[in-house]
């Protein structure tokens, strides 16, 4: 069917990173800061509406948008939903744990979920992985979900309304292969013989 749903499960241990390396587990953890140019909030409900050029950070995570909406549960959980100026789109970036890479992304909807250590970019969706600076690997569709405690994504086509960009509403996605290292090779002359298995002692005095 023209608008099926055609989900690509991509993880990234075995086709984008080089080393096992996970999103930073000590995110979740790390107190939420927020600058806007306003804030209302509901101590009853325990949530936080904040608006107008919103930047929020969390540890390595950065979140930029036009409005955020924090929640959090009794277990002290966070849960952030970014919404985009019209037009334009929202942010989202994250190291990854023990390397120099990033883990960055778009979307005019950006969900993230501290309890689940999650988060989900939502229409004319765009997730990248940079080494440094560079980008290395970028997957654009309806839906990304990225899952912090697997380092696997998901991406999902949607609708040609969530992904206008899409190619007849499909997924599209660049991935650079892993660079090996050649192995150097030793001198001639200079091989060590290999180790072979004895049962018998040798080398005893006579």
């Amino acid at each position: 069917m023209k608008n099926a749903y055609h989900t690509f499960l991509l993880l990234l241990l075995c086709t984008c990173a080089g080393s096992a390396a996970w999103a930073e587990k000590a995110d979740r953890l790390k107190p939420m800061n927020v600058e806007s140019d306003a804030m209302r909030y509901d101590d009853l409900k325990q949530t936080n509406v904040f608006t107008g050029r919103v930047v929020m950070t969390k540890g390595t995570i950065v979140i930029r948008g036009a409005r955020v909406d924090v929640r959090q549960d009794a277990e002290g959980n966070q849960f952030g939903v970014v919404t985009a100026e019209p037009g334009k789109l929202a942010y989202f970036k994250q190291k990854r744990d023990g390397v120099d890479e990033y883990i960055e992304g778009e979307g005019e909807t950006i969900e993230y979920s501290s309890k689940l250590d999650n988060v989900r970019f939502i229409k004319r969706a765009v997730m990248r992985r940079l080494l440094g600076s560079k980008v290395n690997d970028e997957v654009t569709g309806g839906v990304i979900v990225y899952d912090n405690t697997t380092d696997v994504f998901t991406v999902d086509n949607g609708t040609p309304a969530n992904n206008p960009g899409g190619q007849n509403g499909r997924v599209r996605a660049m991935l650079t292969p892993k660079v090996v290292a050649p192995v150097a090779s030793a001198p001639a002359g200079s091989a060590s013989p290999a180790l072979r298995p004895s049962t018998t002692l040798e080398g005893a005095q006579k």
